[in-house]
């Protein structure tokens, strides 16, 4: 994903300069008085939110007028005044209670263009994280049928987070649980043998709460194809003696009945068939959606790898298990959750919570310094028991962090989509990719916080105008690559780029956009340590904006040779940090459009 630049960030040399100027100021309030000796002043600057307030901001003055029992704004004229001359700064003003807006010299800013041509693709990059070992678990959809628009948005989120991590140092692992045990596979197994077994001539009242899509019977073909009637039990047989009871005691009755017509070897061989295919077209899916995981973590090797009772014994270790009622119990509630958990179940199978319990003990003990889970929604509930669990086993239950994917309604021609297709289920993923792209679809799912309920707006997602924001962002690559073309096809020389005077890029626009470029090392990092890919999102349509706004302003290859290098680096550069953006939320960057 690109090299790490060594070069320091034009950002932070500017903010060290400002730093160092505004520590001179204070060394010289100390020996004016104004200041005590061994007062110790914090001198941080803050990028200005708005332009008419400069470029960067402190509130030292704020921070130190109680101590030196100074007015702060008075304060802040005095630093002002004991300012060292500098070319960078063309203005210092106090701004409300004693704010100090620093305006910077264009030309100063105009160096983060041969930084960002220098750096390529690590621009942006940082070693924040300091190797940090991270492993991020998302999607993770049952097994059991294609995946729909709600795991898209939980893939998108989850891969571009990956990435921003990556990018700012973390040594980022990501990972998909695959549920292949318990009572869903069992569900899917007998969804399978039924459908198969019709397959074969017989008679059978398929049950409503059993997998009713398509794909059950693509399977169940699958399976009738290689063994013809190998596993052909009579529909009589297989249905006796279980009408009028409850839905899902039938449901129950039908699993024990496959399980004991078709013995242990049987009974695997049609689940796995049902549980590989699942399988490969969730993966082909991802794959297909630029998501491709680091590894697909069984939960059924929890139990072969004896994980599962090394949890359990954990738990019971740390006295916080006890029996009720032919169950065994997790005390949760001695760290804060509602209620007490059953973690083994009367029958002796383990719940899916102790599952989640000894996954997320193998993940501590395979050395990640922090656990993030990407769940949906409606999982909200379910996160104190999980931090309870690893407090119990004596772990700091601050290395989970869960992130909350809300669900994406989808919209066309302004009327919500039926959230039903051919499988009479739910819109999947694929449906969803082969109608809009995966480049739209990953943005549209990335540009709003993921907490938030969002609208997909099809006909938006589709359309080539400014208003579709991937397009537009698009566009503004593939309109600057269009540059360089235009200047090969008429033979223009751009010269030699490196060495390109911009201290020529003094246009409103071009200050504009410089200081936009300036800003994404920052971006990355925010997105990063707040978890949230959005920003960078967000970001990327503001510096379109901007290039597009310069774009319509000003004539790149019919000026000056001078400026002509001048404003083709600053593209360039545009180019550049376009590219990078888009690569961390899995989108692609096209020449053309």
């Amino acid at each position: 994903m690109g090299r790490i630049t060594t070069r320091p960030r034009p950002e932070l040399i500017l903010k060290q300069q400002l730093q160092e100027l505004f520590a001179a100021a204070v060394e010289r309030l100390k020996r004016d008085g104004v200041l005590a000796p061994d007062q110790q002043v914090a001198v941080r600057f803050e990028r200005a939110r708005q332009k008419q307030h400069g470029d960067f901001a402190t509130n030292m003055a704020l921070s130190l007028a109680k101590t030196c029992g100074q007015a702060p704004r008075k304060l802040a004229q005095l630093i002002i005044d004991a300012l060292p001359a500098a070319p960078e700064i063309v203005k210092v003003e106090i701004a409300g209670p004693g704010f100090i807006n620093v305006f910077l010299a264009a030309d100063s800013q105009s160096q983060v263009v041969g930084a960002i041509r220098d750096a390529g693709n690590g621009y942006g990059r940082s070693t924040l994280g300091a190797g940090q070992k991270v492993v991020i678990e998302f999607v993770s959809a049952n097994p059991t049928g294609p995946l729909h628009v709600g795991h898209g948005r939980g893939a998108a989120f989850g891969d571009s987070l990956a990435r921003l991590l990556a990018a700012t140092g973390f040594a980022v692992v990501t990972e998909y649980y695959v549920n292949d045990a318990g009572r869903q596979m069992d569900i899917l197994a007998v969804s399978v043998w039924l459908r198969y077994l019709e397959l074969c001539g017989e008679q059978i009242a398929f049950p409503d709460n059993a997998y009713q899509g398509d794909y059950i019977f693509d399977i169940a073909a699958t399976v009738h194809r290689e063994h013809g009637d190998r596993y052909r039990h009579p529909g009589d047989t297989v249905c006796a003696d279980i009408d009028g009871q409850d839905l899902e005691l039938q449901l129950d009755s039908l699993i024990q009945r496959a399980k004991m017509l078709l013995g242990q070897e049987g009974y695997r061989h049609v689940l796995g068939v049902g549980l590989n295919a699942l399988t490969a077209d969730i993966r082909g899916d991802l794959e297909q959606f630029n998501v491709n995981f680091d590894r697909w973590y069984s939960e059924r090797s929890l139990i072969d790898d004896h994980h599962l009772d090394n949890a359990l014994q954990a738990l019971a270790k740390s006295g916080n298990v006890f029996e009720r009622d032919g169950a065994l119990w997790f005390r949760s509630t001695a760290f804060g959750d509602e209620k007490d958990r059953v973690v083994v179940r009367e029958n002796g199978a383990p719940t899916y919570f102790a599952s989640d319990i000894a996954y997320h003990l193998n993940k501590l003990e395979r050395g990640f310094d922090r656990l993030i889970d990407v769940w949906g929604a409606d999982h909200h509930g379910y996160m104190p028991r999980m931090k309870a669990a690893l407090q119990a086993m004596h772990y700091d239950p601050d290395r989970l962090v869960v992130l909350l994917v809300q669900f994406a309604a989808l919209y066309r021609g302004g009327e919500k989509v039926s959230m039903s297709t051919r499988t009479g289920e739910f819109v999947t993923l694929r449906e969803l990719r082969q109608e809009v792209g995966t480049d739209a679809a990953r943005f549209f799912y990335v540009q709003r916080k993921a907490e938030q309920h969002m609208d997909f707006d099809l006909d938006l997602a589709k359309s080539q105008s400014n208003e579709n924001p991937v397009y537009y962002v698009q566009y503004a690559h593939a309109r600057i690559c269009s540059v360089f073309r235009q200047a090969a096809e008429k033979h223009i020389d751009t010269g030699d780029l490196d060495g390109a005077d911009l201290s020529l890029l003094g246009e409103d626009h071009e200050i504009a956009l410089v200081n936009t470029l300036s800003r994404f090392p920052e971006v990355v990092e925010n997105a990063a340590v707040n978890y949230e890919p959005h920003q960078v999102a967000y970001y990327l349509r503001s510096l379109a904006n901007d290039f597009h706004t310069y774009y319509n302003a000003h004539n790149f290859l019919g000026v000056a040779p001078n400026l002509r290098r001048a404003r083709v680096a600053l593209i360039d550069a545009t180019r550049q940090v376009l590219a990078n953006g888009l690569e961390l939320i899995g989108v692609h960057a096209p020449d053309k459009m």
